[in-house]
């Protein structure tokens, strides 16, 4: 089953760490999980704490000890197709969670979720559109999608995990009506 799944961070530097994570199930299922920092977890920036408004205090007072996150992630989503927006971030917080917890580095993996958003339009469109331009049609369906959305990211995991389902069953639905027009 895909799952779309999102991150937010102590910073964007190199010594940066998750302190939220959510995940949504195609299905609407979902999960958000406040993260302890583990020990050595120091990185920290303001300027990132003003755009996700999560203090340093509140996950230390409320979050979750990251093992327990890092589990549950492996429960849950070992086997599943997991789709993030920005794969390249999202996977270096998820492999700092798994290797602090002694889980292999890419013992989950994500991919790229407008690589799939534009995999499945261009499944959908089918044999109406010809194969050499399948992918660019796609591309162009998401493309419409994404201009049409009126809000811009949360930058809080579990809405911008839901953003992206959203996006995913927008986007297959304009592929199903203009595969429903050309018919």
């Amino acid at each position: 089953m895909r799952v779309f799944l999102d991150f937010e961070a102590s910073s964007l530097g190199k010594r940066s760490y998750p302190i939220e994570v959510a995940w949504v199930f195609e299905d609407g299922r979902g999960e958000s999980h406040l993260i302890r920092p583990a020990p050595g977890w120091t990185d920290w920036d303001d300027a990132a704490e003003a755009i996700h408004r999560i203090p340093r205090r509140l996950l230390e007072r409320e979050g979750e000890a990251h093992e327990q996150v890092a589990a549950r992630m492996v429960e849950q989503l070992s086997g599943h197709a997991l789709h993030a927006s920005a794969p390249s971030w999202d996977a270096k917080w998820l492999n700092a969670l798994l290797r602090t917890c002694g889980y292999p580095k890419h013992h989950l993996r994500l991919r790229k979720t407008a690589d799939m958003i534009v995999e499945d339009v261009a499944d959908i469109l089918g044999n109406k559109v010809p194969p050499a331009g399948r992918k660019q049609a796609a591309a162009a369906v998401l493309a419409e999608v994404c201009a049409a959305e009126a809000d811009p990211p949360a930058h809080r995991a579990l809405p911008d995990a839901r953003a992206e389902l959203e996006r995913w069953k927008a986007a297959c639905s304009a592929a199903e009506a203009l595969r429903a027009r050309s018919a």
